[in-house]
């Protein structure tokens, strides 16, 4: 909800604090890098430390931040603040994930909840894009940062009296070398990611940053075989299984955080729509995600987890297929965008519930926390790469084009969602060659569903 709220907040920024269309960016890719840069540090510290007490923690951090943000005077004071945001996002969204498989063993149980956590995920940007419109209009662009302070605190109070805190883990010791050079080379890489497209793909700062980052990440490969109580052990990453869905979710972030941009830039800057109404036009989508995502487990359990996931990521390329050859300079919603995201809302569920289950069906009780760091990081890169790739191949089909303005911009989006659509099916092809081992199907024993309960 606070991502959807703020990308449609961000024109009143800037015309409010004087901010350019280069320090607007930095208002959203500030809680990008941070966010992606903390989100498997948070996964693990919240199995050393406690789930609840992480996730309450981190919807502290995010109430305090984004106070700060509705307070703030400047470009800058409003970005480190956003800044912030993200480090207590990374902090809560990996110890709720966490906290959702220790509650929820193996099995259609899971499968039911992670239905249910992706469907809150699709309510929760059409929230943020009707709150956001409204908001802004109503009461200025502050207000959708005070309505994020109301709704953190009113989680926090509820996860105090309705999740019990005994998910420590028994585990002692903390890897801080491995969490330096984690965090210090994620964060870089995200780093250069978003801001590829101002400062080129092969800039000075583009590559001195990836490249500091990718040198971090071989620094921590390399402590992680060294020492006793590594931040992600090894052997972990060795299970062929989570480390192919981590690769799937990755690729459907690519493929779909991209799309629903894209189609809200055409929406306006095309058909001539008002950002609110830009939104909007995704509301459809979101509405058959919330209807679907509950649904994936008993599908899961008729056909099966790989063919699930196969459908999806057919569904998936297809969608994105339809909606990029659709696309017309003189089109309108309903001919053009309402059908194909139609398919994409059918998509978007069962790809993200298979994926999840798939990265995490492998965990122990003790290592939910580093499982949901490891899907929550591969996905927010996805979502970051997908964004910086398919906007340059859009900017580079539009500029290329000698038609009209909407007629250039037209092509453009069409060839990035082309793009889009070609990892999609790439994914589904991968997507056939997932093996679970028969032990991650067993559920849970039953001393550790009642231990997670209380």
């Amino acid at each position: 909800m606070d991502t959807a709220i703020i990308n449609v907040a961000l024109p009143s920024i800037g015309e409010d604090l004087g901010s350019g269309s280069a320090g607007l960016s930095w208002v959203a890719n500030a809680y990008l890098i941070t966010f992606g840069g903390l989100l498997l540090l948070g996964g693990r510290t919240a199995d050393l430390f406690g789930h609840r007490r992480l996730f309450v923690a981190g919807l502290g951090l995010l109430a305090a931040a984004s106070a700060a943000g509705g307070l703030a005077q400047t470009s800058g004071a409003l970005v480190a603040a956003r800044a912030v945001q993200g480090v207590g996002a990374a902090l809560a969204a990996a110890a709720a994930f966490a906290l959702l498989l220790i509650l929820f063993p193996h099995g259609p149980a899971r499968h039911t909840a992670l239905g249910a956590f992706a469907a809150m995920g699709g309510l929760g940007g059409v929230l943020g894009t009707v709150f956001g419109g409204v908001l802004t209009d109503l009461l200025g662009w502050r207000s959708t940062f005070w309505l994020n302070v109301l709704v953190e605190v009113l989680l926090g109070v509820l996860a105090l009296r309705l999740l019990g805190g005994g998910t420590r883990s028994a585990e002692r010791g903390f890897d801080l070398g491995g969490a330096l050079t984690a965090t210090g080379g994620l964060g870089l890489i995200a780093y250069a990611l978003v801001g590829a497209g101002e400062a080129g793909w092969t800039g000075g700062r583009t590559l001195a940053a990836g490249g500091a980052g990718l040198l971090l990440l071989v620094t921590f490969a390399v402590l992680e075989r060294k020492i006793a109580r590594p931040l992600v052990p090894p052997a972990v990453l060795r299970r062929p299984a989570l480390r192919l869905a981590n690769v799937l979710s990755a690729l459907a972030q690519m493929a779909l955080f991209p799309m629903f941009f894209l189609v809200s830039l055409y929406l306006q800057s095309v058909l001539g729509h008002s950002p609110l109404i830009g939104g909007l036009g995704l509301l459809p989508l979101s509405v058959v995600v919330v209807l679907t995502a509950p649904q994936s487990g008993r599908l899961i359990a008729r056909i099966g987890l790989r063919s699930t996931m196969t459908l999806g990521f057919g569904l998936l390329f297809a969608g994105t297929a339809w909606l990029a050859l659709a696309l017309a300079a003189e089109g309108a919603f309903l001919t053009t965008v309402l059908a194909p995201s139609l398919v994409l809302g059918l998509a978007l569920p069962l790809v993200m519930v298979t994926t999840n289950v798939a990265a995490t069906a492998e965990a122990s009780p003790e290592e939910t926390g580093l499982a949901s760091g490891l899907v929550n990081t591969s996905q927010q890169f996805g979502s970051v790469l997908g964004l910086a790739v398919l906007v340059a191949v859009a900017t580079a089909a539009t500029e290329a084009s000698a038609g009209a303005a909407a007629t250039a911009e037209t092509e453009g989006f069409r060839a990035a969602l082309l793009v889009g659509a070609a990892l999609a099916g790439v994914a589904g092809l991968l997507s056939t060659r997932l093996r679970l081992p028969a032990t991650a199907h067993l559920p849970a024993p039953r001393e550790q569903v009642e231990n997670a309960a209380k």
